[in-house]
């Protein structure tokens, strides 16, 4: 097993020199594509790891990072890593609040940027802990000046462990204020190993594919791995349905991680004869559509298996080639990781009988250490020695585990539980519903009702709509309140942020079914 990063890095560098490890599709830079080889992930990161240096950064220190999808946010990862410091990735679409409530919370003294960032950095500074706001175009100054690395680092002599933090990885934060996770490396490490000796054995013959903003966790990981098997990393500067097989034709990907939407928006786009002319031999999924899924398969001709994961865990469970054909469309996600343990528990920590639903609990190797400056989210977390997912689960008498819900996203009507993920996903087989999201309204009688967020293609009306949700639920589980948007909020995941959702008077403006009137 890898011991850290900076070992992945100099090891590609000396096994792959010249081979390509990383190619961003559009830099921002006027549409450029750049392409570095592992030789030059090594040599940049050290230079950029004495530019840091010189601007004080030392071990223990952390470093905010709000950049778009450009080589300088992993070099910048990794020249850290190589200091020991760690780095505090920073959604692009933050503001002076919730931008001010990372760095501040953090604990960040320095922050690199582009200079499109840069004024909105130095607002919020005053109250944080930054000391200064650098650009890259004024970090490079100074790395252009520095010594080019030998593949162990131009910079000090500070020797990383697989304890040493190398992030703190903000939630997406659904619901509440994100938390950030403090990220050692064997996080990392341990899934770049298990996904490049396990399924699905990513190599050097490999080209995979990342769409999503560097600020998420997945680039990230997708980077450890391409350093751990030396395949090679394309970068797009986000995910656009439209273009994305196109892009996955043009650079030969093999294998590529997708979540959330995604597979709906990919699905939703026209068919075209060019739809299986790819070299992709499979695809890792998040969240799959149950209903969906033999769908994307036929279409594409390469089969979809189903993973989960947390910014808190890493990898925990995902589909095996054994199990494939048997689970599509069955709502499993598989078995757990070589380096997991997973239990499906009642409130106290008891496994529950196999087959029953309860909250899922995993445990093993590459953990967050814990929640940065939040010793009671932490202790509540791991209570028990096990980490509390939050989500609800059954496990069957083979050990796969079948995914039924956030606690968080169950609604609790006249005693009936509903799964929010089951009616949204009812909802999304109408054909005039692009998107859907469900919440919880409370209800002086009922307890809470359902509340469903639609955007639409085309003219559909409420009651046409929960004609159609009728026909594929029970009644209870319809939604009674509807809201049609133009679009719905999204973390960083592509997930829906429900918590911008639950703000506010939830009925205002939305049709109530029970009234049989807009509100």
């Amino acid at each position: 097993m890898s011991t850290h990063l900076v070992e992945l890095v100099t090891t590609a560098a000396r096994t792959w020199p010249d081979k390509p490890a990383w190619i961003f599709d559009d830099t921002g830079r006027d549409g450029a594509r750049e392409t570095l080889t592992f030789a030059d992930v090594d040599r940049r990161t050290g230079l950029l790891a004495a530019a840091l240096a010189e601007r004080g950064v030392s071990p223990g220190d952390r470093v905010a990072v709000m950049l778009h999808n450009r080589p300088e946010f992993p070099l910048l990862w990794l020249a850290l890593a190589r200091l020991g410091a760690a780095m505090v990735p920073v959604n692009t679409g933050y503001r002076e609040l919730d931008g001010g409530h990372v760095i501040t919370h953090s604990g960040a003294s320095l922050a690199v940027t582009s200079e499109e960032f840069a004024g909105l950095l130095r607002t919020v500074a005053p109250g944080t802990g930054l000391r200064e706001v650098v650009t890259t175009d004024e970090l490079s100054g100074t790395e252009s000046s520095g010594t080019e690395s030998s593949g162990t680092g131009p910079t000090p002599d500070f020797a990383p462990t697989r304890e040493t933090p190398t992030n703190i990885q903000y939630t997406s934060g659904t619901t509440g204020a994100p938390k950030g996770c403090v990220l050692p490396h064997r996080y990392w490490t341990t899934l770049a190993d298990d996904l490049a000796t396990a399924f699905p054995a990513i190599s050097a013959d490999d080209v995979m594919l990342t769409a999503q903003p560097f600020h998420y966790i997945d680039p990230q990981w997708n980077v450890a791995l391409g350093l751990r098997s030396g395949a090679t990393l394309v970068v797009l500067d986000r995910f656009h349905p439209s273009t994305f097989w196109e892009k996955v034709r043009e650079h030969g990907v093999t294998w590529f991680y997708c979540l959330g939407l995604m597979p709906t928006l990919l699905l939703r786009m026209p068919r075209g004869p060019e739809d299986r002319d790819h070299r992709v031999r499979a695809i890792t999924a998040s969240a799959i559509p149950p209903e969906l899924h033999a769908e994307l398969e036929a279409r594409w001709g390469v089969p979809w298996y189903e993973a989960f994961g947390m910014t808190e865990t890493g990898g925990d469970i995902r589909m095996y080639p054994d199990d494939h054909d048997e689970l599509v469309g069955s709502g499993c996600i598989g078995r757990p990781a070589a380096h997991r343990e997973v239990i499906v528990a009642d409130a106290s920590g008891i496994p529950v009988p196999r087959g029953t639903e309860g909250e899922l609990l995993i445990r093993g190797t590459g953990l967050m250490h814990r929640y940065h400056d939040d010793p009671d989210a932490t202790a509540k977390a791991f209570r028990g020695g096990w980490f509390h997912t939050g989500d609800l689960a059954r496990m069957d008498d083979e050990g796969r585990v079948f995914f039924i819900g956030r606690t968080k996203d169950m609604i609790r009507r006249s005693g009936e539980n509903i799964a929010a993920d089951e009616v949204e996903r009812a909802l999304l087989l109408h054909p005039g519903i692009a998107a859907a999201a469900v919440v919880a309204v409370p209800d002086e009688l009922r307890g809470e009702e359902v509340k469903a967020y639609v955007v639409l293609d085309g003219k559909h009306d409420p009651e046409e709509l929960a004609a159609f949700c009728e026909a594929k639920l029970a009644r209870f589980k319809v939604p009674r309140f509807w809201s049609v948007v133009d679009e719905l909020p999204m973390t960083p995941s592509e997930r829906v942020a429900k918590g911008q959702l639950r703000e506010g008077d939830q009925r205002a403006g939305s049709y109530d079914r029970k009234a049989g009137r807009w509100l």
